[in-house]
C-alpha cells in the first residue's frame, strides 16, 4: 500500500506585519509631539557628539586622543576625559542658564521685546531696538525698558554665571545716520551709534547692580544682519542689542 506524501508544512501568515507597523508609526509619531527642542540639554548633546567622533587617524593609527566617556580607557582617553570636565561643567551652567532665561523672560519674548537663542558664541538674549531705543538714537526708552533692564540685571547676577563672561554688541540696520553735528545725539555713522547704544545698555545694567568688569561691548553697524535690510520688517530686525552670555571659546 502506497504511503501518502506528506504535505509541506503552510507558511506563517505575514498579515501582522502591517498592523505592527502601524502601530510602530503612531508610537513615532505620538513621540515626536510630545518633543520639545526648548528642553534640550545642549552641553550634554554636544558631549554626546564629541564623545562619538571618530577620524581615520584613530582608526588606522594608535588612540593619542579621546572623545568624553564614562568608562576607563587608555590613559590619552582618560587624561582628555579628566581635562574636559571644567569645560563640561560650564557647558551645563549655560544650559540651565538659557532654560531659567526661556522661563524668565517669557512675557517678553511673547510680546517680542526679546528673543533667545544660542549659537556659537554663546547664549544670546537679543533686545529688540524699537522698543528700546528711538530710531537713529542711543538715549534708551527707560520708561517702558526699566522693568525689562531690572530684570536683566538680576539674571546675570545668578550663581549660576559666576565667573562667566558677558558682551554687549549694537547693531543697526542700512539706513545711513541723518543727524548734524549741532543736534542733540550726533553720530558720524552707523559704527558710533551701535557702539554707543551697547555702551548705554553696560551704563544701565552697571547701574542696576551688575559687575561691569565682567562686560564688554562692542558695535557692528549693518555689517551683522540678520535679515535681509530690502524689507522695513528686516531692518527692525537688524536693529538690535544682543547681550551674549559668552562660551568659553569666546572670551
Amino acid at each position: 500500500m502506497a504511503k501518502k506524501e506528506k504535505k509541506a508544512p503552510e507558511k506563517p501568515s505575514t498579515a501582522w506585519q502591517g498592523t505592527y507597523g502601524d502601530m510602530i508609526t503612531l508610537m513615532l509619531c505620538f513621540f515626536v509631539m510630545l518633543y520639545d527642542p526648548s528642553e534640550v540639554d545642549t552641553a550634554a548633546l554636544a558631549q554626546i557628539q564629541d564623545s562619538l567622533q571618530i577620524t581615520t587617524e584613530s582608526i588606522e593609527a594608535p588612540v593619542t586622543s579621546g572623545g568624553q566617556s564614562l568608562n576607563a580607557g587608555k590613559l590619552a582617553d582618560l587624561g582628555n576625559s579628566v581635562s574636559s570636565l571644567p569645560s563640561a561643567e560650564k557647558g551645563k551652567s549655560l544650559s540651565v542658564a538659557k532654560k531659567k532665561a526661556v522661563s524668565l523672560f517669557a512675557p517678553e519674548v511673547k510680546s517680542a521685546k526679546i528673543t533667545i537663542s544660542s549659537d556659537e558664541r554663546g547664549l544670546v538674549i537679543s533686545l529688540a531696538s524699537d522698543v528700546f531705543f528711538e530710531q537713529g538714537s542711543a538715549l534708551l526708552n527707560i520708561d517702558e525698558t526699566r522693568d525689562i533692564l531690572l530684570k536683566l540685571s538680576k539674571f546675570f547676577q545668578d550663581s549660576n554665571l559666576k565667573n562667566r563672561r558677558f558682551r554687549i554688541e549694537g547693531h543697526t540696520d542700512s539706513t545711513p545716520v541723518t543727524a548734524t553735528p549741532e543736534s542733540t545725539e550726533y553720530y558720524p555713522s552707523n559704527w558710533e551709534l551701535s557702539a554707543a547704544r551697547a555702551a548705554n545698555v553696560l551704563h544701565y545694567l552697571s547701574d542696576f547692580g551688575v559687575d561691569e568688569q565682567a562686560f564688554s561691548i562692542a558695535g557692528y553697524a549693518d555689517t551683522r544682519p540678520m535679515f535681509s535690510n530690502e524689507t522695513k520688517e528686516g531692518q527692525a530686525y537688524n536693529r538690535r542689542v544682543d547681550i551674549i552670555i559668552l562660551d568659553d571659546g569666546h572670551f
